[in-house]
């Protein structure tokens, strides 16, 4: 009695450890999905100035880029600076931060633009991305809000190229403004499959191509067949010899029934009949008639 007990007790605590990990794992989940790890980012979390379904469009086709870091590094200047861009995410983890600059020097990061302040302009192959409402600057451009523009264009040869650090407009009054660059076949318009006449005559080159391949193998491989396994000789050794032997046949009775407007007449081989019962007549000879 006592051993049943102790078993019905282990099992009421090993069920009861085993509900209580699965609770750890669901808590842990519920967690994780509420700060945002498990969350799907798009191009949605772009917040654009102004609502607007083209604008809306345009990010659609960024699509691909969402949720990538891309970093620069600044070597047109004496200053030593990294940029980090991402399209509608947090660039280097800062929140709300669409553009950031980092100063190795001073370990110190500026946020150049916020992708929750968004415009998208687009062309038939590039995208300009604006996003304003960075920190404002400390002397220049008469201390107002920093703003990167990420020109993307269609470059069809890389998936993804890498972030270029164009150039940094700051020495006016207003309008100051970072200018990057990314190439991406995701911006590149969708050719259409029309058929040309070099496409036609190229189709039709490769065709032949494989035709005639087809065919040396066929008469190679048949060739070494007939004459290595079967111990053809001759005309014999040719593939399938009989098979074509008459096919020319039909085709030439064929060719001859097409072709030609009047009846021909048939030969006696050709009907059936011996010709060895056909003899020639005996000449009549009337030298009997004449006189003498």
């Amino acid at each position: 009695m006592t051993t049943t007990r102790r078993t019905m007790h282990i099992k009421v605590f090993s069920s009861c450890r085993g509900i209580s990990f699965l609770m750890w794992i669901m808590a842990f989940h519920l967690v994780l999905s509420v700060s945002g790890v498990y969350s799907v980012k798009s191009t949605k979390d772009c917040k654009l100035l102004s609502h607007s379904p083209l604008q809306q469009k345009v990010l659609e086709r960024l699509e691909p880029l969402v949720g990538k870091n891309f970093t620069a590094e600044d070597k047109a200047s004496n200053e030593s600076y990294t940029y980090v861009f991402q399209l509608c995410g947090d660039a280097g983890g800062a929140p709300n931060a669409g553009v950031i600059q980092v100063d190795k020097k001073l370990q110190k990061t500026t946020v150049i633009g916020k992708y929750t302040h968004t415009q998208a302009i687009g062309g038939s192959d590039w995208v300009m991305l604006i996003y304003t409402n960075g920190e404002k600057y400390d002397a220049h451009c008469n201390k107002e809000e920093r703003k990167a523009i990420i020109m993307i264009s269609c470059d069809r040869n890389v998936k993804v190229g890498k972030l270029e650090v164009g150039l940094e407009e700051r020495e006016k009054e207003e309008n100051c403004f970072y200018l990057f660059e990314l190439d991406t076949s995701s911006v590149c318009p969708v050719i259409e499959s029309k058929l040309s006449t070099g496409s036609i005559i190229s189709t039709g080159s490769i065709i032949l191509i494989i035709g005639f391949s087809l065919l040396a193998v066929y008469l190679v491989g048949g060739f070494l067949y007939q004459r290595v396994i079967v111990g053809a000789k001759g005309v014999e050794q040719f593939p399938n010899y009989a098979f074509w032997v008459e096919f020319g046949n039909l085709a030439a009775d064929g060719c001859d029934f097409v072709c030609r407007s009047r009846k021909r007449e048939e030969s006696p081989a050709y009907r059936g009949e011996a010709t060895d019962n056909l003899q020639e007549e005996p000449e009549e000879r009337d030298d009997q008639l004449l006189p003498m």
